[in-house]
């Protein structure tokens, strides 16, 4: 909510509460002013018809009210049987943490559609190939592949640029980013008009919480979902990353249970 309009308001309820015989007290004005600023830039997307599912780590569930998609499935086949079946399970690479051919398999029915890297498919033995920089359309979603690799000198033996897909899912009229394992590569801040955002932050397979900060801060996604924060000496402080975002409040930050 821009100050103009924070003006307006508050200035409507003290007229309001003139108009009703009621006298504001001041201590009363700060905590509507406080309110204001804290609750006055949320993105509300209630009505928004996705709904995400946190499954563990790097896998998680995008619903809307006819389709589902399943990222980067490696759990047992258990943690999915609550949930309605995939439509289509997009995959970002190969590593294990993010690829499972066992649960990919398990999860196959009729009208499943499995989306991939090349290595990843090569490997499953079915679904389709998407490289860096190609689309497809299944139905109404759009499912673009972005670059993900590292950047850093010692980080570069994890991820290799274009062995590995983000993901950008246009789904009910909204963008989601799916960033996989990834720095703060150009790509990622070269993004527009992003809804939903999930970035990754762990070391020392992807990147540190400033650089993800940094690239979420340029491409200004309207909301983030950190995910898969857990490196090899615990997890990353997603508060904090939280707390350095909120420089811009026009980004909201949303926190999943991933583990």
């Amino acid at each position: 909510m821009n100050p103009v309009k924070k003006a307006l308001l508050l200035k409507f309820i003290i007229i309001s509460s003139s108009i009703r015989g009621e006298n504001l007290k001041p201590l009363r004005i700060i905590i509507i002013i406080y309110c204001l600023n804290v609750f006055g830039y949320s993105q509300i997307y209630d009505t928004s018809p996705i709904n995400f599912i946190p499954i563990n780590h790097a896998s998680f569930i995008i619903t809307n009210e006819t389709q589902s998609i399943y990222v980067d499935p490696v759990q047992d086949i258990s943690a999915y049987q609550a949930y309605q079946k995939a439509n289509i399970i997009l995959i970002t690479h190969i590593h294990g943490d993010h690829f499972k051919p066992e649960t990919v398999n398990k999860l196959k029915n009729d009208d499943l559609k499995i989306i991939g890297p090349k290595n990843v498919i090569d490997e499953l033995g079915f679904g389709t190939i998407l490289n860096n920089g190609e689309n497809i359309k299944i139905g109404d979603i759009l499912i673009e592949a972005i670059p993900m690799y590292n950047l850093t000198e010692d980080r570069l033996k994890f991820h290799e640029k274009g062995k590995g897909n983000g993901y950008v899912v246009t789904m009910s009229d909204k963008r989601i980013y799916i960033s996989g394992d990834t720095e703060d590569i150009k790509e990622m801040r070269e993004l527009k008009n992003i809804d939903y955002a999930f970035v990754c932050m762990n070391l020392p397979y992807t990147m540190t919480v400033e650089q993800a900060t940094s690239a979420v801060l340029e491409f200004k996604p309207k909301v983030v979902y950190p995910y898969h924060y857990r490196g090899t000496k615990g997890y990353s402080d997603i508060e904090k990353f939280k707390r350095l975002v909120s420089v811009n409040r026009n980004i909201d930050i949303i926190l999943l249970k991933w583990y």
